[in-house]
């Protein structure tokens, strides 16, 4: 096989196991808020991009990224990661600056998480070895987007560890700046669909994040909203598992995605 057309991973690795299922797409609300959690990625946001007019287009980016760096040919993963650092590189503010390592340290480590918690909730549970290879699989990911190798926590615990400490008296706090932007995240504007629309889409976000969190966003959650959540966790892994893998997953076993002629994430 031509060294450039393969992927960084084997078809058989955890990391595409688990990246392929499109349930995880169920997390995306989640890693949103965990992300805007940091003030100083708020900010970023905020001030670099048109978040308030496309709130979904980060995560739509992000989705894109994440494909084209695990499922990719090898030039394909490059050039996503490329791409994603030139745009990073060109957001600096005030007491910021997007390739700060502990702050792409921060942003991986709520893809990772996010990831890890969405697909043991709506596909099946993972034992502790697959989670640890896993997390190292994801190191690659982070290494391509600037985050030096000694910034990562060694294993699986740490890094578990790594995510209390940041929310538990940590940087990672809700500010007035998340508050808002979190609106945009569980309600968000789309096709001009009126916002009861999305309120499963709230509840979902709101049941997957760490109650920490959840409470600083001041989400609504009560016994009613615990009970359709814990519904949700029983009936959709029911669906997955009979759902044919031609709907189920993305890409298919087997295939790369290929670089398109202008690979970028930024447009």
């Amino acid at each position: 096989m031509d060294f450039m057309r393969a992927g960084l991973f084997p078809d058989d690795a955890i990391i595409r196991r688990v990246n392929r299922e499109n349930v995880l797409l169920l997390g995306g609300g989640r890693a949103l808020l965990m992300q805007l959690a940091h003030p100083k990625v708020a900010a970023g946001v905020d001030e670099h991009s048109d978040f308030r007019a496309r709130p979904m287009y980060r995560l739509r980016r992000t989705i894109r990224m994440v494909m084209a760096i695990v499922f990719g040919e090898r030039e394909t993963a490059l050039a996503a990661a490329r791409s994603v650092n030139r745009v990073h590189g060109r957001v600096v503010g005030d007491g910021y600056r997007a390739l700060d390592p502990d702050l792409l340290m921060w942003v991986h480590a709520t893809l990772v998480d996010t990831a890890l918690v969405t697909y043991e909730i709506f596909v099946r549970r993972l034992d502790g070895d697959d989670r640890e290879v896993f997390y190292q699989e994801m190191k690659v990911l982070g290494e391509l987007l600037g985050i030096p190798r000694d910034r990562f926590p060694d294993r699986h615990t740490d890094f578990q560890s790594y995510l209390q400490r940041m929310i538990d008296g940590g940087p990672v706090t809700v500010g007035p700046q998340a508050r808002d932007l979190a609106k945009l995240v569980v309600r968000p504007r789309l096709l001009r669909l009126p916002g009861a629309v999305f309120i499963p889409w709230e509840v979902i976000t709101a049941g997957l994040l760490p109650a920490t969190l959840r409470a600083q966003y001041g989400l609504a959650w009560g016994a009613h909203h615990d009970r359709v959540f814990r519904f949700v966790t029983i009936a959709l892994p029911r669906l997955v598992a009979v759902t044919p893998p031609v709907l189920r997953v993305w890409p298919l076993p087997g295939h790369n995605v290929k670089l398109a002629s202008d690979f970028s994430l930024s447009a």
